[in-house]
C-alpha cells in the first residue's frame, strides 16, 4: 500500500450553502487548486473527497459536500448525497459567511449535535465583509471553535490552517489518535501469527488483498512474526515452526479446512471475525449470527458490501454465502444484495443483514449502518461469522475473543431447540 486506506482516514466533512466558498476553503487547506470554484451556485455537484497527510493530525480525507439549499436541476440526489456524507464524518466543518446564520446552519448543526459529531465553524469571506459580535456570540452556541478567515487571503493562509489542524486535534476521536489493534494485541511478545492467504482472484492482480495487507502491518506494528501461506501449504508450515504460534487467521473461504488441520492448544480465527471487532460491535455481530439458526426458507435477507467490484462466477457475497445459508436452512431465502456506499433506506423487510468485513467503511460509517439496522429492528452480522456459523465452528474461531465466545454460548443455549437442519 503506496497510501493510507480512506477508511483509516480522519474524515472531515465540509458542510454549507452552495456559494459559501467550501470548495475554495478546501483548496486553501491543500495549497492547491484541487477543487474548482466558480460564482455560479451549485458547481459542487458530487461529493468530493481528497486524501492528505494533515500533519501533525496525520492521514486525513476531506469530504467536500454540495450545498444543502441548492435549488437548482438534481438538487434533490445531491442533497440526499450530501446527507449520507454525515453517516462518514469524524468532523464537521460547517461553512458560512458574515451575518449569515439561519435555518440552514441550524438544520446541519442539530444533525451534528444528534450524532455526537463535533462542529467547527469557519466564517468564509471576512475579506468582504467583517462579522458582527452578534454573529459571533451566536455561533458560539454551537461551537467555540471559530475560525474567521478569507479563503482568497494567501498570506494569512498558515495562520488558518493552523488553527484548523489546533481545533481538529481537540476534537479528534481518541480510537483515531490511539488506533486499535487488528490482530497484534493478541500475540505475546515477539509473537508469532500465521495467516493462511487464499489468491483472492478480484484482488488486483500482483497484490494482495486490503484486509490482509492491514493485518501484515498490524502484526509488524506490533513487532511480531507473521508467516503468510497459502491454504496448501498451511500443514507444512506448522510442521517447520519449533514453537506453536499464537494465532493463526485465514481467509473465511478456507475456515473450515482450517479449523480442521489446527491443533486444539492453538487459537484461531478469520480476517473477517477481526475486521467486525475493528470496525464494528464484535458481541451483538455474533448474537444476530446465531439467528441464522432461526431463518427459514422464504425469509428475505440482505447481503451488504461495503466495495464496489467485478462479481466473478463464484463471488463470496453474491454466489457462496446464499449458497452455505441455502443449504443450512433447507430451501431458497430471497437475497438482496446492496453494494458500495449502496446501503436500503427500507431495512425493516429484512430478517437479516449479513455485511462484509468493512475494510473500505470508517467505523463510524459501519456503526452507523448497524444503528439503521438496529432502529428497523434487523440484527446485522457479517461474512466471517455467516461462514463460520454455517460450518459449524464458530465458537472455535472465536476462542480468542472470551467475552465474544461467552456471548455466543448464551446466545445458543437460548437457542436451543429452534435451529433448522443443523445447531452450531
Amino acid at each position: 500500500m503506496k497510501d493510507t486506506p480512506k477508511s483509516l482516514r480522519l474524515q472531515i466533512g465540509l458542510f454549507g450553502r452552495t456559494n459559501v466558498g467550501k470548495s475554495s476553503f478546501l483548496n486553501m487547506v491543500l495549497g492547491q487548486d484541487f477543487a474548482i470554484t466558480s460564482h455560479i451556485p451549485g458547481t459542487t455537484t458530487d461529493i468530493v473527497e481528497k486524501t492528505m497527510e494533515l500533519l501533525p493530525v496525520g492521514p486525513v480525507v476531506f469530504l467536500d459536500t454540495g450545498g444543502i439549499d441548492d435549488s437548482t436541476e438534481l438538487s434533490e440526489k445531491r442533497i440526499g448525497k450530501t446527507k449520507k456524507i454525515f453517516d462518514r464524518a469524524d468532523v464537521m466543518v460547517l461553512i458560512t459567511e458574515p451575518d449569515i446564520w439561519g435555518e440552514y446552519e441550524e438544520t446541519l448543526a442539530k444533525e451534528a449535535e444528534k450524532r455526537k459529531t463535533p462542529v467547527i465553524v469557519v466564517v468564509n469571506k471576512a475579506d468582504i465583509r467583517t462579522p458582527s459580535a452578534s454573529f459571533i456570540g451566536s455561533i458560539a452556541r454551537v461551537t467555540k471553535r471559530i475560525i474567521i478567515c478569507s479563503s482568497a487571503d494567501k498570506k494569512n493562509r498558515d495562520r488558518h490552517v493552523n488553527e484548523l489542524k489546533k481545533y481538529l486535534l481537540e476534537v479528534c476521536p481518541e480510537d483515531f489518535l490511539s488506533v486499535k489493534a487488528l490482530v497484534g494485541d493478541l500475540l505475546g511478545p515477539s509473537g508469532i501469527s500465521v495467516l493462511i492467504v487464499p489468491i483472492d482472484f478480484e484482488a488486483p492482480k500482483g497484490r494482495i488483498i486490503l484486509p490482509q495487507v492491514q493485518a501484515i502491518r498490524d502484526i509488524l506494528d506490533h513487532n511480531g512474526i507473521c508467516i503468510v501461506v497459502k491454504e496448501d501449504k498451511y500443514l507444512a508450515a506448522l510442521k517447520e515452526l519449533k514453537n506453536k504460534p499464537d494465532i493463526v487467521v485465514c481467509d473465511s473461504q478456507v475456515v473450515d479446512k482450517m479449523v480442521k488441520n489446527t491443533p486444539v492448544d492453538i487459537k484461531c480465527t478469520t480476517f473477517s471475525i477481526l475486521f467486525t471487532r475493528f470496525k464494528s460491535d464484535l458481541v451483538s455481530s455474533v448474537k444476530a449470527a446465531v439467528k441464522i439458526g432461526e431463518l427459514v426458507p422464504g425469509d428475505r435477507i440482505l447481503i451488504a458490501e461495503s466495495c464496489s467490484h467485478h462479481a466473478i462466477e463464484d463471488d463470496i457475497g453474491r454466489v457462496k454465502i446464499p449458497k452455505w445459508l441455502n443449504d443450512y436452512v433447507g430451501g431458497e431465502l430471497r437475497v438482496d444484495v446492496s453494494s458500495g456506499r449502496d446501503y436500503p433506506e427500507d431495512l425493516a423487510k429484512y430478517k437479516l443483514i449479513i455485511h462484509c468485513g468493512s475494510c473500505m467503511l470508517t467505523r463510524r460509517e459501519t456503526l452507523a449502518r448497524i444503528e439503521k439496522a438496529n432502529n428497523a429492528g434487523v440484527p446485522v452480522t457479517n461474512y466471517g461469522l455467516c461462514i463460520a456459523f454455517t460450518q459449524d465452528v464458530l465458537g472455535r474461531v472465536l476462542e480468542p475473543f472470551p467475552a465474544a465466545l461467552e456471548a455466543y454460548h448464551d446466545e445458543v443455549k437460548k437457542k436451543e431447540g429452534i435451529y433448522g437442519n443443523r445447531k452450531s
